[in-house]
């Protein structure tokens, strides 16, 4: 990684910054650096604009973080929302449910990177906020393997601890998932699918598996 540059104060070279790309500049640093490895020059650096510049687009670095978490936590649970729309069999919902999270985190590291890792840098009560947000998310899954366990299609003794280890499973996705790997995001998405499904208790052949 090449050093930031120094803020001399020198007129922006970039006339043009939009919130958007500052949002991206600072989801770019805090990956490389992490958000307490952070300084606002080096967001700046990375649009080439001076530091007080940011100050149009933010209040403060913390905004940025509460931003980026915030959003990514929305689109998480618009994910599964869509995903899951209009399906009522437990196993299909879970099949849809852990492939769009499974995909997201190889296809949008950054963004789990960071909710992932600096979340907690967060003061309250956006850390509550985020935290809830998140909380959503999980108990959303949790019901879909209760169902299933419900309906005789999952046999698992707790769908809390369950849907804990597939989620994790998926985050960890982020840290090791390279685009000219082995795999493509899809394969690794549709692999752990299946390991979901295990973990799950899946049993092959319940009458929910031959009615679809």
């Amino acid at each position: 990684m090449s050093p930031a540059r120094v803020d001399t104060g020198a007129p922006d070279v970039r006339t043009t910054v939009t919130s958007d790309a500052v949002l991206d500049a600072a989801l770019t640093v805090f990956t490389a650096r992490g958000y307490h490895g952070t300084a606002l020059s080096q967001i700046a650096a990375d649009l080439g604009i001076r530091t007080p510049s940011l100050y149009n687009h933010m209040r403060s670095k913390q905004e940025l973080l509460e931003r980026i978490v915030e959003r990514t936590l929305d689109e998480v649970l618009a994910d599964f929302e869509q995903a899951v729309h209009g399906v009522t069999d437990p196993v299909e919902r879970l099949r849809r449910a852990v492939r769009v999270y499974a995909l997201r985190h190889a296809t949008h590291r950054r963004e789990a990177l960071v909710v992932n890792r600096d979340t907690a840098s967060l003061p309250e009560p956006a850390l509550g906020r985020m935290r809830e947000r998140r909380r959503d998310h999980e108990r959303a899954v949790r019901a879909v393997i209760a169902d299933g366990v419900a309906a005789g299609v999952f046999r698992v003794d707790s769908p809390a601890l369950a849907s804990f280890a597939i989620l994790e499973m998926c985050v960890s996705i982020a840290r090791w998932f390279r685009e000219d790997g082995a795999r493509s995001a899809e394969q690794v998405a549709d692999e752990y699918t299946a390991f979901a499904l295990r973990i799950a208790g899946h049993v092959e052949g319940a009458p929910d598996d031959q009615d679809r």
